[in-house]
């Protein structure tokens, strides 16, 4: 009998080791539904693969199930946005720094037991775009030039879509921001989808998109420079559950360097490689990555 006894108490140990092991070795990483965010899953996979992680990808969530994911501990780790997570997630008012931004959602949700950390040069805003051949002609490059050529008597066209002209941080205060003013003749409302066909095509001469659509490159557009800080900061940041990231310290060493290689125009060219030029988010990310260094 005690030999039994002892052969059991002996089984249960192994078990119990065994399960203890597993959550400190698994990671599960979470992405919404579009390229940018499945692109920054899938380097994550391989960066936390390459150093010994086992990895379960979730993706195509939408933000607010993505969060719910977090807060319910089915995800433990994803990249998300400084404005979303203080607008949309947090019930904050947008900030239009990047540091500040970051520094905000990052102090309120230590609170939830989420921990942001390597915020990144990404900045998926609010963004005016231009032809750059109308940037070439017409000496315009910001939203201050945009807003001082208005106000030499030019009248372009604008598109923007309905949220856009009627939220209260969105067309009107931009022009009140930038102090300039064009006839209502000229802003054109039409579908977010069809601002930058339309701008591509000559039908305007200014539209709103978002700052890493990768169309913005395919069409050979440009974002005007926001050098008065108007929209609000939406830079990617990693973001992990602060019970898994005790348990893991290594996870903000080993993404970190993932984090200081991205920025804005890299992350266009990332995104038009998978969406234009119809490569794999794995071939990308991969290539990516070893060019980079990160991984071999």
């Amino acid at each position: 009998m005690k030999k039994i006894l002892s052969v059991i108490a002996l089984v249960t140990v192994l078990l119990l080791a065994a399960c203890g092991g597993d959550n400190e070795n698994e990671i599960t990483v979470g992405a919404k539904s579009f390229t940018e965010s499945l692109l920054l899953s899938e380097m994550t996979k391989m960066v936390l693969e390459d150093a010994g992680y086992e990895v379960d990808q979730r993706s195509d969530m939408g933000s607010n199930v993505l969060r719910e994911a977090m807060e319910s501990g089915q995800v433990d780790f994803t990249w998300d946005y400084t404005g979303t997570g203080l607008v949309t997630y947090l019930g904050e008012d947008p900030v239009s720094t990047a540091e500040e931004a970051f520094e905000a959602v990052r102090e309120i949700d230590e609170e939830n037991g989420i921990t942001w950390m390597n915020p990144t040069e990404v900045n998926n805003t609010y963004t005016l775009m231009i032809r750059q051949s109308f940037a070439e002609a017409e000496g315009v490059e910001s939203l201050s030039d945009l807003a001082d050529y208005v106000n030499a008597g030019n009248e372009p066209s604008v598109a923007v879509n309905d949220e856009f002209s009627a939220r209260p941080d969105g067309y009107g205060a931009l022009e009140e921001h930038y102090d300039f003013e064009l006839p209502s003749a000229n802003v054109e409302l039409m579908d977010l989808g069809l601002t930058y066909a339309a701008l591509r095509d000559e039908e305007v001469d200014v539209a709103m998109g978002f700052s890493t659509d990768s169309r913005i490159e395919q069409f050979d557009l440009m974002n005007l420079e926001d050098d008065q800080d108007f929209f609000p900061d939406y830079s990617a940041a990693a973001v992990v559950r602060t019970d898994v990231l005790e348990l893991n310290e290594d996870l903000a060493d080993l993404t970190e360097p993932m984090a200081n290689a991205l920025d804005s125009e890299t992350m266009i060219e990332l995104n038009y490689q998978v969406d234009v030029e119809e490569r794999s988010v794995q071939e990308v990310a991969e290539e990516f990555l070893i060019d980079q260094g990160i991984i071999d």
